[in-house]
């Protein structure tokens, strides 16, 4: 079994997708008075940090993260780093990989209730088969693969240093 890992995006590759899609979000909020990022525990966080860089780099829209914290694989339970006013913001939802759907779906549910502005969605890559109704706002890479594939986002610390499919 090879163990080389098949890149789909290396670190320049996923650094240039993220600056594209952090000006897509500028043109898409230009009217917004503060934009939440809210990163899915652990490389969604990563992604959404590296975004709020790169919105400070092009804008004086200010920023907040916070972190959503869920089991990927039995979202019972969702929890927010912080317990603030979330009506009439607007809420951008980061992870690093769309694959189902299904982490994005719950990821949003908390928010549901505070009757935000605006709720968007925002991936690195996304898989073009879901299982759930959840379309990303913001892509940087539609990959279509097999179910039993995977796709991977690799960080290192604050980095983004790539994508690769096993």
């Amino acid at each position: 079994m090879s163990t080389e890992k098949k890149y789909i995006l290396d670190k320049a590759a996923a650094a240039s997708k993220l600056e594209r899609m952090a000006l897509e979000v500028l043109e898409q909020n230009m009217n917004a008075s503060e934009l939440i990022l809210a990163g899915i525990r652990n490389s969604g966080s990563i992604v959404a940090k590296n975004v709020q860089a790169l919105l400070a780099k092009h804008s004086s829209i200010p920023t907040r993260i916070i972190t959503i914290a869920l089991d990927k694989k039995h979202p019972a339970e969702v929890n927010l780093s912080e317990d603030i006013q979330y009506k009439d913001q607007v809420i951008i939802v980061i992870d690093d990989v769309a694959n189902s759907g299904k982490t994005m779906l719950y990821a949003i549910q908390p928010f549901l209730a505070f009757h935000p502005k605006k709720i968007q969605t925002f991936v690195l890559v996304e898989r073009t088969h879901k299982a759930f109704p959840i379309s990303s706002d913001f892509v940087g890479l539609s990959v279509a693969t097999t179910l039993q594939e995977h796709i991977y986002v690799e960080v290192n610390d604050e980095e983004v240093l790539g994508a690769y499919l096993a």
